[in-house]
């Protein structure tokens, strides 16, 4: 720390402070907690500026400019990359699966094999996006991505397996990068809806790639030479790439390097995220935090929610334009039309789901709100007799991804230390990843086209996340109490002395001022 900020520093609550190292010990852990001259990247900035209210009318403005230079970017790329991902379920109902010669669980292995590369390179891409500027790799990451998708209109399966296995891995780094990105630029109570807003682009990429691009190919099939299950491929590639040569010029790694901010706006930036009691990031990884992480109960929750959301969305994403091909008994060209609903609930649904929170701010609330709209779709997909309830409950299943918004929003807010940060957002996706390739393996070609198991594993699977998000509620709302009823003892009188500690890089456990969003 810097000479200035001794002289605020309790010496009753210092273990040691010598040579830019200062030692508390922390009152909710009861270890001695060293910040040292390895703070987070915010903290050089910070120490040149004097603390100041911030007018609210200027930080209206300031969300606004943000939100409109930063995000509709964020939104094409992640639409863009689920339109990527989903591709091999327009591509199957297209000529993809006859043209490989697909039988048995071969298609469904296909499904799995995406998420193979994810699981396998999650953590390589989580630690690269840590250790270098950030969004110097995850272009790097789309414009390989966008070849290897461009690379996908192979003639036989093993190759096809083979880039869909390098293709997860690629895409690994998009979700913790722009995890990472929005606790950046946005306060605690902002995150929320601006995760909703890019992760909700899904929906988007949805209705552009069933109804937009997958069904015009389809209609106009006679005039090209390609397949038009290759052509999917290809041009969702090429525009990837394209956009992953943008990204770097328009986003800066982080926000005091921002060229679309004027010095003044950088401090109010500055100030805000103060708020977060975290700053924008650390170059290196420590192990303690590694430790914490591993040790933290929040992590396995956000873990086993992550498995138990997605064995039903890796089933509906491979296997949507199946079932309402086989299931429901659409046409091809039904099917990719029909498809563009459950896009739209997606990206409708969600945003509304979380646009709500301004009126209730509790977000595991209305994270389990959506998570009963999911099980009762998902009841009507796997119980009901009647076409159009059935295709009701397909179109509504989408309303899962508001778990998912709800849990990267939450490692967004309430996971401080960026080790940490990084190696929780890791093993979610990990389990995100694990609950994927589970969820095609449930649809057994002897059971099509009804998919009983299935669609029965769904609705578990559903009923269980949503008891996980319940508990995970309750030990938030108890933890905050514990931490209020703490707020007179010494040690927390003492930190608060401790100048610019929201950069320090602490953990939310080392940190006795931080307080769990809920």
């Amino acid at each position: 720390m810097s000479e200035k900020h001794e002289e605020i520093i309790s010496v009753s609550n210092v273990i040691s402070h010598n040579g830019g190292i200062t030692t508390f010990m922390s009152p909710h852990t009861g270890k001695p907690v060293h910040m040292i001259g390895d703070n987070d990247v915010a903290m050089e900035f910070a120490e040149k500026m004097e603390d100041f209210e911030v007018d609210p009318e200027e930080e209206k403005k300031l969300v606004k400019k943000i939100d409109m230079y930063l995000l509709p970017l964020i939104c094409i790329l992640y639409a863009l990359q689920f339109m990527d991902k989903n591709s091999l379920n327009w591509a199957s109902v297209l000529g993809l699966r006859k043209d490989l010669k697909m039988h048995g669980q071969m298609y469904s292995w296909a499904g799995s094999a995406f998420y193979y590369g994810y699981l396998f390179f999650e953590f390589f891409t989580s630690m690269s996006i840590q250790r270098f500027p950030i969004i110097y790799v995850v272009s790097i990451y789309i414009v390989l991505w966008g070849v290897i998708l461009c690379l996908h209109s192979v003639p036989q399966y093993p190759g096809f397996i083979v880039l869909r296995v390098i293709l997860g891995g690629m895409e690994s780094a998009i979700t913790p990068a722009f995890v990472i990105i929005t606790g950046q630029w946005y306060t605690k109570d902002e995150i929320f809806l601006r995760t909703a807003i890019w992760f909700s682009s899904n929906g988007a990429g949805t209705l552009i790639g069933s109804g937009g691009l997958a069904y015009n190919i389809y209609q106009h099939r006679e005039n090209f030479n390609l397949a038009p299950w290759k052509l999917i491929f290809i041009i969702n590639g090429v525009i990837t790439i394209g956009l992953g040569l943008i990204i770097p010029w328009h986003i800066p790694n982080k926000p005091t390097e921002a060229w679309f901010l004027n010095d003044r706006e950088k401090r109010v930036l500055v100030q805000r995220i103060k708020r977060n009691q975290q700053g924008f990031g650390n170059k290196h990884f420590k192990k303690e935090q590694l430790y914490e992480a591993l040790m933290d109960r929040r992590t396995w929750a956000f873990f086993f929610i992550g498995v138990t959301a997605c064995i039903p969305n890796g089933g509906i994403s491979n296997f949507g334009a199946i079932l309402l091909s086989t299931k429901l008994g659409y046409s091809t060209s039904k099917t990719l039309l029909m498809g563009m609903p459950h896009g739209a609930v997606e990206f409708g649904g969600c945003i509304f789901f979380c646009w709500l929170y301004r009126f209730y701010k509790v977000r595991l609330f209305w994270g389990c709100a959506g998570q009963t709209v999911t099980i009762i779709s998902f009841c009507f997909l796997a119980f009901a007799h009647n076409t159009k309830v059935e295709y009701a409950g397909y179109a509504l299943t989408s309303m899962l991804v508001v778990t998912l918004i709800v849990v990267e929003s939450l490692i967004a807010s309430n996971v401080a230390g960026h080790t940490k940060k990084v190696v929780t957002n890791a093993i979610f996706l990990i389990g995100y990843c694990a609950g994927n390739l589970i969820g095609p393996q449930t649809f057994k070609e002897d059971q099509a086209p009804q998919y009983t198991s299935a669609c029965i594993a769904m609705v578990v699977c559903a009923c269980i996340c949503m008891g996980i998000m319940i508990l995970l509620w309750i030990d938030y709302a108890l933890e905050n109490k514990r931490r209020e009823a703490r707020m007179n003892d010494p040690t927390v009188v003492e930190f608060l002395m401790i100048a610019n500690h929201e950069f320090a890089d602490l953990t939310d456990k080392q940190n006795p001022l931080f307080r769990y969003a809920i």
